[in-house]
């Protein structure tokens, strides 16, 4: 497995590769995984870890495009041959721009290659603002093409996904794998420990408005922030609680919301193991999702639709593609309509009850990790080959 992410680390991408490695485990597969030297080792069965050279210079990497990714896939890409070339393996697994090396080696080595479609390349130098270069746009777009193109399967994490990979070529293998398998991490916090955590935040009785995640821009927060600022200046009985960003992204929105008039009702955690987050979850009166940019499903809305609490979420494809009126209140992108319908979640206990228990059931039906383990199963055993060397 070839991932160019900092491995591992709580954000997108690296958290659907744990997942992924994990569940393959749990299907008696061994994994390699090379990556870049940054990121923390996590011990999951079946997996070993080996990492890149690290680059003078090179202590972090931006999620999206950014220009330290070059030398570091070169040095991936090196680190992928290497240990290819060692023999014993059945099958190549990329992930984002590492495809365009997958098709490469499987070529080379004749290994069957699935593609892990996290996002569309191109489409990210425009959610990022990475660059307006027609070269750099024409690079990636080769890229993915040759990608979708190449690879012997390609895993779409959303319909969205879908429809791009489907749109290269009609007749590309593409399977729906949703990033659903640590949704279930809710299940089961006891009461005791969402006391605790009231009591820690000195929440008192006031009511809890719940957002996870990065801090990047396209996430919405100044939006967030916005309807948060009219919220305070209509209520005193509502806490916005905001678990994530690092510590010179926290302290940026902090700045932000003392401007806005909404720092009195923020309380701003930073990152959080991740193992930390289901409490958070289960101590949330509404769940918010405010992304204002891009197409993929945030990583956070399969855990919101278990976490009995109702989400609030803007009324984009990112979130439209699996969240409908019947499981989520969807509110335009605009600060004074999207805190009303924060509102309308707290003030409205027979509202957010009944969405709230349909989307545990949408959860059961369409996004279980029964159904997350069986669709990885029948894909690898659709294209793996007898094991080589």
């Amino acid at each position: 497995m070839i991932a160019p992410e900092p491995f591992f680390q709580p954000r997108g991408t690296p958290f659907s590769e744990y997942y992924r490695i994990r569940c393959l485990g749990e299907l008696g597969h061994h994994v390699d995984l090379v990556t870049y030297p940054i990121g923390e080792n996590v011990e999951v069965p079946g997996l070993r870890i080996f990492r890149t050279r690290r680059v003078p210079g090179i202590r972090e990497v931006a999620i999206g495009p950014s220009w330290p990714k070059l030398p570091l896939d070169a040095l991936l890409f090196g680190a992928a041959w290497r240990r290819l070339a060692a023999g014993g393996y059945d099958l190549i697994h990329s992930h984002e721009e590492a495809g365009i090396m997958g098709v490469f080696l499987s070529r080379f080595y004749r290994l069957p290659h699935i593609y892990d479609m996290h996002s569309s390349l191109p489409h990210q130098l425009e959610t990022f603002g990475f660059t307006r270069s027609r070269l750099v746009r024409a690079a990636f777009d080769w890229m993915e093409t040759t990608t979708v193109n190449g690879a012997d399967a390609v895993i779409a994490i959303c319909p969205a996904l879908v429809r791009v990979a489907k749109r290269i070529n009609p007749r590309a293998r593409v399977t729906l794998i949703e990033n659903t398998a640590e949704s279930h991490a809710v299940d089961g916090v006891p009461p005791t420990q969402r006391e605790e955590l009231r009591r820690r935040l000195g929440l008192a009785d006031r009511k809890v408005v719940l957002y996870t995640g990065t801090f990047e821009a396209y996430q919405g927060l100044e939006l967030l922030l916005e309807a948060a600022a009219i919220i305070a200046g209509r209520r005193s009985d509502a806490v916005l609680v905001l678990v994530g960003g690092r510590p010179r992204q926290v302290e940026q929105r902090k700045l932000e919301a003392e401007k806005l008039g909404a720092a009195g009702i923020c309380r701003f955690t930073g990152q959080v193991p991740h193992a930390d987050v289901p409490p958070y979850l289960k101590l949330a009166d509404a769940l918010v999702s405010p992304r204002s940019r891009g197409e993929n499903t945030p990583l956070k809305i399969y855990s919101y639709l278990r976490a009995g609490a109702p989400i609030v979420a803007t009324d984009l494809p990112t979130h439209t593609q699996v969240l409908g009126s019947d499981v989520a209140l969807l509110a335009p992108p605009e600060p004074e309509p999207f805190a009303a319908a924060i509102e309308r979640a707290l003030d409205e206990p027979g509202l957010g009850e009944r969405l709230s228990a349909n989307a545990l059931r949408l959860s059961e039906a369409e996004y279980s990790y029964g159904r997350y383990v069986e669709k990885t199963r029948r894909l690898y055993e659709e294209v793996r080959t007898p094991a080589h060397g």
